[in-house]
């Protein structure tokens, strides 16, 4: 299996680069870009579909023949929700950087008659979840319930520092519905301030899979399977953003056992 955790190549261009080919996996991709005001990334979707999220920045787009002008704003991905743009398969985009711009492409296997379409901040309220020292507070992005994708959930969580998230620990490897949904899922983590560090372990009931890793602003996690939280160490707020895709669009998951008492504490 790959090394689930993942370290950004370089501080400009195309930084974090993640294939269903370099994962050993069947259907999450994630890249990274991180560029300067005048530069352009562009793409073509093929049989697949993508969300672009602007993680910080602003950056001109469009989608196929369609201009969707200045997207973007926020400076920090602790400020507020993003400007996101979903592009179904057999498509071409293109983002121009207006400001120093951190954009992510979040894909999956396309399918279906799906539109582009931006998704402005706000689109879904922010979620308070969890209480105590497990509060954290969630940004959708593209959610199970929005109809507006075949496969891909996408989905931004801010942990305050000495928090924990993803917590109790959960898993959705099985495609067992209606227990539990099969999907494989990735995590960009930035820290704030940017030179603190978090945790995420990830694990399976028979600990076939079991690995802790120290997490560092920039860094994105695998997880192909098994439960994965993570902890924000004090005095750093932990930000991150998953991707999610399987073979049904359903986010249904299955608690640990032996921590779903922390449910009703």
């Amino acid at each position: 299996m790959p090394n689930l955790k993942v370290k950004p190549s370089g501080t400009h261009g195309r930084v974090t680069h993640v294939t269903p080919e370099n994962a050993g996996w069947t259907y999450v991709g994630f890249d990274l870009h991180r560029l300067k005001p005048g530069e352009t990334v562009s793409g073509e979707t093929g049989d697949r579909e993508i969300c672009l999220v602007w993680v910080t920045g602003k950056g001109k787009a469009s989608a196929g023949t369609r201009d969707f002008g200045t997207l973007g704003g926020r400076m920090s991905p602790f400020e507020g929700a993003p400007h996101a743009l979903y592009i179904p398969m057999e498509s071409t985009w293109s983002v121009t950087a207006e400001t120093d711009l951190e954009l992510a492409v979040c894909s999956a296997p396309g399918g279906g008659t799906y539109q582009a379409k931006e998704i402005p901040p706000g689109t879904h309220p922010q979620v308070t979840r969890g209480k105590g020292t497990n509060v954290r507070y969630v940004n959708n992005i593209m959610p199970e319930d929005d109809s507006s994708a075949h496969s891909l959930l996408v989905v931004e969580v801010i942990t305050p520092g000495g928090h924990t998230s993803s917590y109790p620990p959960h898993k959705h490897d099985q495609d067992d519905l209606p227990n539990e949904s099969f999907l494989e899922e990735t995590y960009y983590h930035r820290l704030n301030p940017p030179q603190g560090f978090g945790f995420q372990r990830v694990y399976t009931d028979d600990r076939s899979l079991d690995e802790a890793m120290a997490i560092e602003d920039g860094d994105v996690t695998l997880v192909p399977k098994g439960y994965h939280p993570c902890a924000a160490t004090h005095g750093y707020d932990l930000y991150y953003l998953n991707v999610m895709a399987g073979p049904k669009r359903i986010w249904k998951f299955h608690n640990a056992a032996e921590h779903e008492w922390l449910l009703k504490a």
